[in-house]
């Protein structure tokens, strides 16, 4: 297996790295126009450019970790935008991403676990495996029986995580543009801005523990959700029960059309859920994150990045959602809209026009039952992109508090489209949506589902609102 000697931290040695991409692409650019000058059709060679400038960024981002890997990872979400026919050939690039990366050797882990844990750390658990059992973006996992017996996850922190993630952030703005080539009209930069702003948070272990167990409270006894309790947390490693499991990125690439379909379901339901249930909103959404377990149950990983809502979803986002379904003049919350933040002092927009730009991100949770698919996202992003659409979304503004919602929103969306799940989504918003509903019959429906009875492996897409208010989108 191919290891690294520590997170490549030096600013001049990752720059390095990062500066290959454009001279490679360069490079194929220059072959490809060769090869139309030879006579090979036009369309076979911008394929050819596209899919292994998508082999190398992903393979040079995965060699870096960091800033890169995370972007990396959040890219990957987004394959099931693109055209079949181009995204076919490097799904699997895409998806490697979500799942691994080159792993520290064993001499660098234990320095840590001396560091943080003392240096009779050893003492602490019966078994500890060198090999890891995953490596990602600032951090890896090995499995080990901690002292009470019990067999545990150790994520151990790469040394110089920090200052990789800032510099990285830096250098891949400088060369946001190559990602046009792997994916025609997405602005890297704002997704960079954002995961920029979230660093502090994503590199404070103590922060993800509180925020884990959080959770593992709230789903506690839970039939369909499973989160790890937290064993010790120091500065740089965090001990928690140790989770088996199918991960997502495999339902997605094997999985049945029924397995599918649940975990679509569960993956909804708990992002969906989590601000009721937790006052916590899962604001890091990628496949790699999440579990099928044996007995059913969606399995979930990784809380460094969360977002603090301890009064639930914002209830605006519920009333607007129930008027976009019922196709009632939007003037009325005008003033909401500009009190949230959603339109700035002196912007108007003709409020006929916002309702029809909203109504298709509305469309999974009008009916009763809806379908994620490829296809399906592909429209919406050729929508997104059509001059009407990108004026109007220029004219919106998304606010501060607004950011991580519209992050799970589109990532979580992208990941239903990856799946190509089916369910009853309507359900799920009725349930878990404040705001939807202005009666009492919102308690009510948490706990009958609605006409029909009970609640059954019903999800629903989060925060589909947001997502279409994301301006420039």
């Amino acid at each position: 297996m191919e290891t690294v000697n520590d997170l490549p931290r030096r600013a001049l040695t990752r720059t390095a790295k990062l500066a290959t991409l454009p001279v490679g692409l360069a490079g194929r650019t220059a072959l490809g126009f060769g090869k139309r000058i030879g006579g090979r059709p036009a369309e076979l060679v911008a394929q050819e450019i596209q899919q292994r400038t998508a082999e190398q960024i992903f393979r040079v981002l995965g060699e870096l970790k960091g800033g890169a890997m995370k972007l990396g990872q959040a890219l990957s979400i987004f394959e099931a935008a693109l055209p079949s026919e181009l995204a076919g050939p490097y799904r699997a690039t895409l998806t490697r991403l979500q799942e691994s990366a080159p792993p520290l050797p064993a001499r660098s882990v234990h320095r840590v676990l001396a560091d943080d844990l003392g240096p009779d750390w050893r003492e602490r658990f019966i078994e500890f495996d060198d090999q890891p059992a995953a490596a990602a973006s600032i951090g890896q996992v090995h499995k080990a029986r901690w002292q009470d017996g019990r067999t545990v996850a150790v994520k151990i922190q790469y040394p110089g995580a920090g200052r990789a993630l800032l510099n990285d952030f830096t250098q891949l703005s400088r060369v946001a543009r190559l990602f046009a080539v792997l994916m025609p009209g997405l602005d890297v930069k704002p997704l960079l801005d954002e995961l920029r702003s979230r660093l502090a948070e994503e590199l404070d272990y103590r922060l993800e523990a509180s925020a884990q167990q959080a959770f593992a409270d709230a789903y506690a006894g839970d039939p369909d959700i499973a989160v790890p309790n937290v064993v010790e947390v120091t500065d740089h490693v965090l001990v928690t029960d140790w989770m088996d499991g199918t991960p997502l990125s495999k339902i997605i690439s094997d999985g049945s059309q029924e397995e599918r379909d649940r975990a679509g379901l569960l993956f909804t339901r708990f992002l969906f859920s989590g601000p009721a249930r937790a006052g916590l909103l899962h604001a890091d959404p990628h496949p790699g994150n999440f579990r099928m377990l044996a007995d059913g149950r969606l399995g979930v990983l990784d809380f460094g990045a969360v977002d603090r809502l301890p009064g639930g979803m914002p209830p605006f986002m519920g009333r607007l959602l129930r008027l976009v379904h019922e196709g009632t003049d939007l003037k009325p919350v005008e003033q909401e809209l500009r009190d949230q933040g959603f339109l700035r002092p002196g912007v108007s927009v003709d409020m006929d026009a916002l309702r029809a730009f909203l109504a298709p991100m509305a469309e999974p949770s009008r009916g009763e039952r809806f379908r994620f698919s490829r296809d399906w996202l592909r429209g919406e992003a050729t929508r997104a992109a059509d001059p009407r659409s990108a004026n109007l979304g220029r004219r919106l503004n998304l606010p501060p508090s607004y950011l991580l919602i519209h992050r799970v929103s589109t990532a979580g969306t992208g990941v239903l489209c990856q799946l190509e799940s089916e369910g009853p989504f309507r359900a799920e918003v009725l349930r878990w949506m404040p705001g939807y509903l202005d009666t009492g019959e919102t308690d009510g429906l948490a706990e009958t589902g609605g006409p029909d009875g009970p609640v059954e492996d019903t999800g629903g897409p989060e925060g589909l609102v947001p997502d279409a208010l994301t301006p420039g989108r």
